[in-house]
């Protein structure tokens, strides 16, 4: 079953590759912050691969630093002594 009824005014269609539009304005005391950001949706599939492959790469870098501790049990034990 289908909508065939226009998209109201209010709503309006934008086309699919359309820019994406964000703005944030923010002020505390004498310290103000405004930003504005303009995606695409490639962009926006772009940053998500980018900050994925940032995730995966430093899951590996945490497994491969904690390597020692795990192949070595009396490593484990040394490095847990303090003082």
């Amino acid at each position: 079953m289908t909508d065939d009824a226009p998209a109201s005014p209010a709503s309006p269609q934008a086309p699919p590759n359309a820019p994406q539009h964000a703005r944030l304005d923010l002020q505390a005391g004498p310290v103000s912050l405004a930003m504005e950001v303009r995606v695409t949706p490639g962009g926006l599939l772009a940053i998500g691969g980018l900050v994925s492959g940032i995730l995966l790469s430093t899951a590996v870098l945490v497994w491969s630093a904690t390597a020692a501790p795990r192949r070595h049990p009396l490593a484990w034990n040394l490095g847990r002594r303090v003082g």
